[in-house]
């Protein structure tokens, strides 16, 4: 598996990344084991989590992923092979939300305990905290790393103008920079990161790994009616697609699919592929025949004709 690296945080990646969002909210452990072993036997290496995973699941407080993700690699004893991502910041209740100093150094070590690990290869600030200042936050972030338990740090959910802020900082202060981005970004979903995030990461070297590359499972092409979501987990992430453009792009999807003898899925993540500035996207499947067909993007090269069409499509 060709790895690819990730900015310039020294950490080198396969060309997919695999949520951990559903570990231990629409699949169980021993699901997520098989997941895991699937993905990693096929070649990839990375894992993207978050404390906050899956706290909105009722009688959730959050941090459930990375225990799976945890055992996981204890059991497998494979540690050193992970390249392991998570966050810091969302609400997980009582007042512990935010990137201050104090919640990012607790956090992280709630962090290593449940990910059974005494390192974080990329520790990443889940959404940006207006209410504390960069240089705080960064603050947290070197006193980590000098102490070895992270290797480095990202961004999700940040505006362009707030991401530019945060890298001036660094550069002006020594103290450590974003490596990476992670935004929500799919053929559905182009207009702010195209316009206002791209440039940046194309500028300042940032790697990025996109999350809903397949818009909550839209892309897949198997919602094309409110009761084909009916019941579903991510119902509501998918519904608000069912209107003309959302149509437009299945169509697309289904073109290319049909030319190319492959899957509305596959199609949409090698669309990925021709945008040199997303290093992974991030993926995840609930079973082995959805991640097969993930997997098989990888190998599915589109001709120029068929990134013309998504574009328009998608425009």
């Amino acid at each position: 598996m060709k790895t690819r690296k990730l900015g310039k945080s020294g950490l080198e990646i396969s060309p997919l990344v695999f949520g951990g969002n559903i570990f231990g909210w629409t699949v169980d452990e021993a699901a997520s084991f098989k997941l895991l072993d699937a993905f990693f036997a096929a070649g990839f290496n990375a894992v993207d989590t978050a404390d906050a995973y899956s706290k909105w699941v009722p009688g959730h407080i959050g941090g459930e992923s990375e225990i799976i993700l945890g055992d996981w690699m204890k059991q497998r004893g494979n540690r050193a092979k992970v390249i392991v991502m998570t966050k810091v910041g969302m609400d997980m209740g009582d007042g512990k939300k935010g990137l201050s100093k104090a919640h990012i150094l607790r956090s992280a070590e709630d962090s290593l305990r449940r990910l059974k690990t005494d390192y974080i290869d990329l520790y990443q600030s889940h959404v940006d905290d207006p209410d504390t200042p960069f240089a705080e936050t960064l603050e947290a972030y070197a006193e980590l790393m000098k102490q070895g338990k992270v290797r480095a740090i990202g961004a999700s959910n940040h505006k362009g103008e707030r991401l530019a802020a945060a890298l001036g900082l660094s550069r002006k202060t020594g103290l450590p920079a974003y490596q990476s981005l992670q935004p929500n970004y799919s053929l559905i979903e182009r207009a702010d990161y195209e316009s206002s995030l791209e440039p940046i990461c194309v500028k300042e070297g940032l790697g990025v790994i996109n999350y809903f590359p397949l818009a909550g499972g839209f892309l897949t092409g198997k919602y094309r009616s409110e009761s084909d979501a009916a019941g579903k987990a991510r119902a509501r992430n998918v519904t608000k697609y069912l209107n003309e453009r959302g149509y437009k792009i299945l169509g697309a999807l289904d073109q290319v699919a049909a030319n190319h003898h492959a899957t509305p899925a596959r199609v949409a993540l090698a669309w990925f592929m021709s945008r040199p500035s997303i290093t992974a996207p991030i993926v995840s499947a609930t079973n082995l025949d959805q991640l097969n067909d993930l997997i098989a993007s990888v190998e599915l090269k589109l001709d120029s004709d068929s990134i013309e069409l998504l574009n328009q499509a998608s425009a």
